[in-house]
């Protein structure tokens, strides 16, 4: 009869020690190294915001003192009151003259602008056989009139039509025209009897011009029909 003896002790089984003393405490140094590295780290910030915002504070100061010296500088001075009647005063001749100048616009007061322009209207239409013997011009150029001759009256609707085309002429008409042949009276000299030296001058019947004469008028002459 055989037996087995089990000599196996598990308290005799040598043991891994996971932590000693010495990686423990090397842990421990990183650590603490790091937290000190955080406090320093989040004291730099800590002194860098502070620098920035007593910079910000120092900026605002002199924005303040800058702003404080403009008000004192410019400060809004009280309304004069001579001043005040003064501007009033301008603003009603301003307004005075701005109704006169409406006023002298309308014409009622006769031509502002003067007579040239239809002087040089007149003289730029000038027609071969036809010439001026009178031109009269009154008020704003709404009363015109233009007496002249002519060598033949078929000219003097020319005349018209290219006068009427003038700028200055636009929108104006003329209310009369009269033309007529003039007559002129035929004139001979004659010499008396040798007793007399005074020589007698004899007239002798009219005789009908060479050329016609018109009148033409923008308003028409008084009693006129």
């Amino acid at each position: 009869m055989s037996q087995q003896i089990n000599l196996f002790n598990p308290a005799f089984q040598k043991k891994k020690k996971f932590f000693t003393a010495v990686p423990i405490a090397e842990a421990l140094g990183v650590i603490v190294t790091g937290a000190l590295l955080l406090t320093w780290y989040a004291h730099y910030q800590v002194g860098q915001l502070e620098q920035r915002a007593q910079a910000g504070k120092m900026l605002v100061a002199e924005r303040e003192r800058r702003l404080a010296d403009a008000n004192r500088q410019f400060a809004p001075r009280e309304k004069s009151a001579p001043l005040a009647q003064q501007l009033a005063q301008v603003h009603v001749e301003l307004a005075a003259m701005q109704r006169l100048e409406a006023f002298l616009a309308t014409g009622a007061l006769g031509n502002s602008d003067g007579y040239a322009e239809y002087f040089r209207a007149l003289a730029r239409q000038n027609l071969p056989g036809l010439w001026l013997t009178g031109v009269s011009i009154a008020g704003a150029g709404t009363h015109i009139g233009v007496q002249g001759r002519a060598m033949q009256p078929t000219l003097i609707p020319q005349y018209i039509f290219r006068l009427t085309s003038e700028p200055v002429m636009r929108g104006k008409t003329f209310a009369s025209l009269d033309i007529a042949r003039p007559q002129t009276p035929a004139v001979t000299t004659v010499t008396a009897p040798s007793t007399s030296t005074v020589p007698v001058t004899v007239a002798t019947a009219a005789t009908a011009a060479p050329y016609v004469q018109f009148s033409l008028q923008s308003v028409p002459p008084e009693g006129a029909p």
